[in-house]
């Protein structure tokens, strides 16, 4: 029995055995330089860089050509968003987006907003759905951007990327979505859903930490966010982490063969704790939607109780209250907030994540330990 089990999926998943594999000869032997032209070191590196472009851009439906590599999903964020700024802003400086975005988007629009952009921040519904006749009204003449994440990070709640493209394009103005937890959980087309800008993030699909990629559509014009040396298309400057984008590429194949499989086993997993927790213990709701949400998340509130108090007590299980990127505050959940939730019960909410290596026995002892847990704090 290994405790704590682990259900914080969303927060960061262990490597992939076969991404590991594929790594380890870039952190040795191949340790060339993938812009070193001059000698084989540096074109088994520029090679493997390749192909992992090439992983990337299979599993969105891209061409390798708008595969940028970085350091993680934050980086390609900003790069798209401060990027298409920049190059547009003399057409516009109104930016759309939604109130529950991850930080990486709501921190780079406060940022671009003392730049002189106006950014509306669209509301949710008590599930985190987003109005499309509220984004609609929303657009201006000036309006260059939307961004709208494939995939709520804390509650899971899913956007139609295809409707939102289509609105945009309607008023010629550009889509990008963070799918950081969309991807390999979700089927992500790029061209089918005519998406201009998407970015992604290894350490969400059982890749390394530290890399990542944005698509950018074909002749789509970007400002680099960071000079010196024009690498990636002159988008991203800096030397490749060579090992990292591998893994990146490895990870990306790997969700592509096991994507349908994998979200239906999970799925019923998640049900299964869900259910077991609900059946158990009335006074515990599900936060956000049961019906367009990923197949791997659960977030449940407890009611009226001490949600410090809450988390310390589940120790047999890694759960966590929200994005891990907001850890370090101590209020309330902010997409909870959105949603209608006071204090109390957005602090008492814990979302559970679930991921490749869960058990049917790790789901048993979780509901085991969260019944335990809540009905002694009931007392």
């Amino acid at each position: 029995m290994k405790y704590p089990i682990y259900l914080d999926y969303n927060a960061t998943t262990p490597i992939d055995k076969a991404v590991l594999e594929a790594m380890m000869p870039y952190l040795t032997e191949h340790f060339g330089n993938a812009a070193s032209r001059f000698h084989a070191y540096g074109w088994q590196a520029a090679e493997a860089v390749s192909m992992a472009r090439q992983q990337v851009a299979t599993l969105l439906g891209a061409s390798e050509k708008e595969i940028i590599f970085t350091s993680g999903a934050t980086e390609s964020v900003n790069l798209a968003i401060k990027g298409i700024f920049e190059a547009l802003n003399h057409k516009g400086k109104h930016i759309i987006t939604v109130a529950t975005e991850h930080k990486a988007v709501l921190d780079t629009c406060l940022h671009l907003e003392k730049l002189g952009a106006e950014v509306t921040y669209l509301k949710v519904d008590t599930e985190g759905n987003i109005a499309l006749e509220a984004l609609e009204d929303s657009i201006r003449p000036d309006t260059l951007l939307i961004s709208v994440m494939a995939a709520n990070n804390e509650i899971g709640t899913t956007y139609p990327l295809r409707a939102l493209a289509q609105l945009a394009h309607k008023h010629g103005v550009l889509l990008h979505t963070d799918a950081t937890q969309a991807i390999g959980k979700l089927p992500v087309d790029v061209v089918a859903d005519d998406i201009d800008l998407l970015s992604l993030s290894a350490h969400k699909i059982y890749g390394p930490k530290g890399v990542g990629a944005l698509y950018v559509r074909k002749k789509l014009n970007l400002v680099a966010q960071q000079d010196g040396g024009k690498h990636e298309r002159g988008l991203r400057s800096g030397t490749l982490n060579v090992a990292g984008v591998v893994g990146l590429g490895k990870a990306c194949e790997l969700c592509q063969q096991m994507l349908v499989e994998e979200s239906a086993r999970v799925a019923a997993l998640r049900d299964q704790l869900e259910a077991g927790i609900l059946a158990a213990l009335p006074q515990a709701q599900v936060n956000g939607s049961r019906i367009n949400r990923l197949t791997n998340i659960t977030n449940i509130s407890f009611g009226q109780m001490d949600g410090e108090q809450l988390l310390m007590s589940l120790n047999g299980i890694a759960v966590s209250n929200g994005s891990a990127c907001n850890s370090a505050t101590t209020e309330p959940s902010y997409v909870l907030k959105a949603l209608g939730l006071d204090d109390t019960q957005a602090y008492s909410s814990v979302r559970f994540s679930l991921g490749r290596y869960t058990t049917a026995e790790d789901i048993t002892l979780a509901i085991e330990h969260v019944v335990q847990v809540v009905k002694r704090m009931r007392l």
